[in-house]
Order: C-alpha cells, then sequence, then structure tokens
C-alpha cells in the first residue's frame, strides 16, 4: 500500500468505526484491553462484549453472531493458516462486520492475504518505526449492485418484474 500514515491514532480509528456502527454485540479477539473499546462502552452500556484470546474461538463464541468483530494484537501470535482460519471463520460465520489491526511485518502477512478475505485496507499508522494497518470488511459493502443488473439490458424490458418463471 502507498497510502501515506494517518493523522489519527488506531485508538481514534477504532473509536470512529464504533461510533459509525455503533454494536450492540461485539466480539474483541486477541486484545486483552482496548481503550477505545472501554470509552464505547461506558458511553454504550447496553452493548454485550465477548473477549476472546488470539487463537480459535471457544464453542459458546463461536456458535454466536456479533454486529461487529475487532482482531486487535491478534494476528501476530498465531501461524498464518491459523490465522486464515480464524479470519475467515468470523468474516464467514460470526459477523458480518470485521476490523483487523495487524503489525504485518510482526504476523508474516501481506495486504493481499486480507484483499483474497475481501477486506479493505482503511489505514495505516505510524509510531516508532513500527507500522500498523487497519483493514476492514462490511458485508453491506463488500459488493456493488452492477449497473447492468435492470430493465433496460433486459431482452424485453417491458416484462422487467412482471413474470418469475
Amino acid at each position: 500500500m502507498t497510502a501515506s500514515p494517518s493523522s489519527r491514532t488506531p485508538q481514534q480509528a477504532l473509536a470512529a468505526l464504533l461510533a459509525r456502527y455503533t454494536p450492540e454485540k461485539l466480539l474483541l479477539v486477541g486484545a486483552s484491553e482496548l481503550p477505545a473499546l472501554s470509552a464505547f462502552h461506558g458511553a454504550h452500556p447496553q452493548c454485550r462484549v465477548a473477549t476472546a484470546p488470539a487463537a480459535a474461538l471457544p464453542a459458546e463464541l463461536a456458535a454466536q453472531r456479533f454486529d461487529l468483530a475487532l482482531l486487535v494484537d491478534c494476528l501476530e501470535h498465531l501461524s498464518k493458516r491459523d490465522g486464515l482460519q480464524l479470519l475467515g471463520g468470523i468474516r464467514n460465520l460470526n459477523a458480518s462486520r470485521v476490523a483487523v489491526l495487524v503489525d504485518l511485518q510482526a504476523a508474516d502477512w501481506r495486504e493481499t492475504d486480507f484483499f483474497a478475505l475481501a477486506m479493505q485496507a482503511s489505514e495505516q499508522f505510524q509510531r516508532e518505526g513500527q507500522t500498523l494497518h487497519l483493514f476492514t470488511y462490511d458485508l453491506l459493502d463488500y459488493k456493488q449492485v452492477p449497473d447492468w443488473l435492470n430493465a433496460k439490458f433486459w431482452a424485453n424490458p417491458e416484462n422487467f418484474g412482471k413474470y418469475w418463471w
């Protein structure tokens, strides 16, 4: 990624994500404590926060659905295979919105690994020689409706929406 570092801090970016989505159920994987999440939870006490260590999700969490999943200080502590399984499983089964804050050098990941999981590079942060990247996934923004999907491009546009066969 050739983008310049963000003027925000990682905590400010995570706080903005939390404010944007205001989840009712949130999954935090990896980090034991997150100041942005603590502030959000203080302002929104109805939000239920589930935490898990940087490992495969426990059975009781793997069976739940969350509004937002945050993976912070997580992929750096897993093998790439385990990280891909964890991230892909959360994205497919547990949350329709996912945010990952990761140090690509420490995790031995590349940006293309996240792009392969349909994630977008949102921001990058630099501090004391370390570069953190924020990748996000939102199922609602995953695929845009193609411009050809309308009556104009049908063989018989007058029949668009009338017949179902």
